[in-house]
């Protein structure tokens, strides 16, 4: 009996739909059954789902989705339990996390593109690869690609507590760099200074612009990493030194709208990406580089900080509390 005919035809699934974007309350759960994988499939059994913040994106449709309705999530970690034909680069009961296009990670279990798995050693926990492969491949991208991150930069992370800020922080720390983070409260302080962080700038209580500014003797920071968008994006290209740059990744308080390019230049002389993650990884080894990169890093001491597991059903309530700014660091469903 070959591994693929070890397993049923089909198999019962929960899953968390959208027939339509909206807010929170158009996540609905469906179960179904998922047919055989086809060729250069696998069907995973998901043992842990990551929630991020570009979930929210494709639910309200800022990111619109191939087509709906639609399965949300695009991070996950399980367990193989069928392969299609032509499969094997892996094996059925092996570990894998992926990351990434095409969504279906809020599900208990889902089919997926093989060559998308990413086989996890033994000492690497479901949980805790689910909670930040996404994120790390993202660092990856910034510090490797963006703009290569040494022993000594000074770089700036907003939102320095939350999933993707303490990957960054943890990150460059290891390369060697000095890393100011702006907080939105005296815990979300501590917890990123936990984690390494050498200043913790409270936004709500101190201009980050000024603060950043004194922390440098002003000559501001080497490479700022900005996921807020919005005034902060505009406020962060003052913070960088000339010849420096800025790295914005994501609009949670909304599009900046058009930028002059007097606010990089020629004053500033100050150099604004808009690297998008999934382009990234739509270069296979580019994927699977970003990949390997976090599993080594996790190795390595990266401290995965979960901040809440909710079960797969109340994935809404998930979409609620990260719209609401009540997470920090990341944030799982359980199947």
């Amino acid at each position: 009996m070959t591994q693929r005919e070890s397993f049923p035809d089909t198999s019962a699934v929960s899953r968390i739909v959208i027939g339509q974007y909206g807010d929170a309350s158009a996540l609905t759960v469906l179960e179904d059954t998922l047919p055989a994988p086809a060729a250069g499939e696998i069907r995973v059994r998901h043992t842990a789902i990551g929630v991020n913040y570009v979930d929210i994106y494709h639910r309200t449709g800022l990111y619109r989705l191939p087509s709906l309705p639609a399965v949300l999530g695009v991070e996950a970690a399980g367990v193989v339990e069928a392969l299609g034909p032509g499969v094997d680069s892996v094996r059925a009961g092996q570990r894998i996390a992926y990351a990434g296009p095409p969504t279906g990670g809020y599900a208990s279990a889902r089919n997926l593109p093989a060559d998308r798995a990413i086989v996890l050693p033994d000492d690497v926990s479901d949980d805790a690869v689910a909670s930040l492969l996404l994120r790390g491949i993202t660092t990856h991208m910034l510090f490797s690609y963006v703009y290569p991150l040494k022993a000594g930069d000074t770089v700036l992370v907003h939102a320095a507590a939350g999933g993707l800020g303490l990957v960054l922080l943890q990150w460059a720390k290891a390369l060697g760099a000095r890393v100011i983070g702006t907080v939105s409260s005296p815990a979300k302080a501590v917890l990123a200074m936990e984690h390494g962080l050498d200043h913790a700038i409270n936004y709500r209580e101190t201009d980050f612009v000024t603060e950043v500014m004194r922390l440098t003797d002003g000559r501001g920071v080497d490479y700022a990493v900005d996921g807020i968008g919005g005034q902060t994006l505009v406020d962060t290209l003052g913070c960088v030194r000339p010849y420096g740059m800025v790295a914005n990744v994501g609009q949670v308080a909304g599009d900046s709208g058009p930028l002059d390019l007097s606010l990089l230049g020629p004053t500033r002389s100050v150099a604004l990406s808009r690297p998008g993650v999934f382009r990234f990884m739509t270069d296979g080894a580019r994927y699977r580089e970003g990949a390997l990169a976090t599993i080594r890093q996790l190795q390595a001491g990266l401290r995965p900080t979960i901040g809440d597991i909710l079960p797969l059903s109340e994935a809404a309530q998930a979409h609620r509390r990260l719209e609401a700014g009540q997470t920090a660091g990341a944030m799982l469903l359980r199947p």
